[in-house]
């Protein structure tokens, strides 16, 4: 089998457990894996909020802004980094739209990994 299928097989994994654990708002999944950039990146969850990863092993990367629910349905998004803030979002849409706007170059599919052998695989991909 191929890496890329076992990683996608991996990120589809990860999809169904932060659907079954149901710390995030159902709808706001729904947004998210319904955005082919984002369904590509590993999922993960943290204290009610949606997080995207380049790889698929913890520690996860913290590169892709993520979402915070707040209250009556709407969501605030932040980061990378906890002490960076991009603002609110009154839907899951505007919240992903966010998001999407603040990737990455060349972000996914996710890397089969963690953190660390993500960054050795591009600095040896692009010759550094």
């Amino acid at each position: 089998m191929s890496e890329r299928l076992l990683s996608e097989d991996v990120v589809e994994a990860g999809w169904r457990a932060v659907r079954a654990d149901g710390r995030v708002r159902l709808e706001l999944l729904e947004a998210a894996y319904a955005e082919p950039r984002l369904r590509k990146l590993f999922p993960w969850t943290g204290m009610g909020e949606l997080h995207f990863s380049r790889c698929t092993e913890q520690r996860w990367t913290w590169d892709i802004p993520y979402i915070q629910p707040v209250a009556e349905g709407s969501y605030w998004v932040s980061g990378p980094l906890r002490s960076q803030t991009v603002g609110p979002a009154q839907t899951p849409e505007e919240a992903i739209a966010m998001v999407v706007e603040r990737l990455p170059a060349n972000c996914g599919p996710a890397f089969l990994g963690t953190p660390e052998e993500l960054a050795a695989h591009e600095a040896a991909r692009s010759g550094g």
